[in-house]
């Protein structure tokens, strides 16, 4: 049975054969609190964020993916890399009919699930560039990567982990990101909108 082969338990089986589009990912992703990381840094494996019942950007990537791999999509990460001054982003990337869609864990309004329409990952990410801006208006995203299969890390239990999957973004991490601009067209960016600033600060689970 799938749900012995990945080890999940009786109420994780029941829910990730509910979970069986990207569009009910998200969905059930929307009803997780965020994880604001008051205490310490973390990076859940999917087993944890269900137990604790909140995720941040990463963990909703990887439930995410962890999903996908057990209805037969390959378990797919992108990772979105900002200007030092801020933060970066993780997604879960997933095709229909060719085309890239994405799932997103986020608190804010903006850097969220993208209907799969997109040519391919560079066209997907950059779908994200004019949202991802500091409060003083300034874009900040700089470079992607391609996507990275998890199931690389099967052997490791990465969908029930008992531990934290630290060894998954550190590999993220290290993969090679590739850049969305030169240095000319940085310097020529034009700050977001004071109407763009304050629709970015909405959130859905408050501090």
């Amino acid at each position: 049975m799938k749900w012995l082969n990945f080890r999940l338990s009786k109420n994780e089986h029941a829910l990730f054969q509910k979970l069986n589009s990207p569009a009910k990912i998200q969905d059930f992703l929307e009803t997780i609190p965020i994880n604001l990381e008051k205490a310490r840094e973390t990076c859940y494996s999917p087993r944890q964020v269900l137990r604790f019942r909140k995720a941040h950007c990463m963990e909703g990537a990887i439930l995410a993916a962890a999903i996908l791999h057990y209805h037969g999509h390959k378990p797919l990460i992108v990772d979105l890399r900002a200007h030092k001054r801020d933060r970066d982003h993780a997604i879960t990337v997933f095709k229909v009919g060719g085309k890239w869609g994405a799932i997103s864990k986020t608190n804010h309004a903006v850097l969220r699930y993208r209907e799969p329409i997109y040519h391919s990952i560079r066209e997907l990410v950059m779908s994200y560039f004019h949202e991802y801006f500091l409060d003083d208006g300034k874009k900040t995203l700089r470079s992607y990567t391609m996507p990275v299969n998890l199931s690389r890390f099967d052997s490791r239990n990465w969908i029930t982990a008992s531990d934290e999957l630290w060894d998954i973004d550190e590999y993220l991490n290290k993969t090679k990101h590739l850049p969305i601009l030169d240095k000319p067209q940085i310097t020529r960016l034009r700050r977001a909108d004071l109407v763009e600033i304050q629709a970015g600060k909405l959130t859905i689970w408050k501090k």
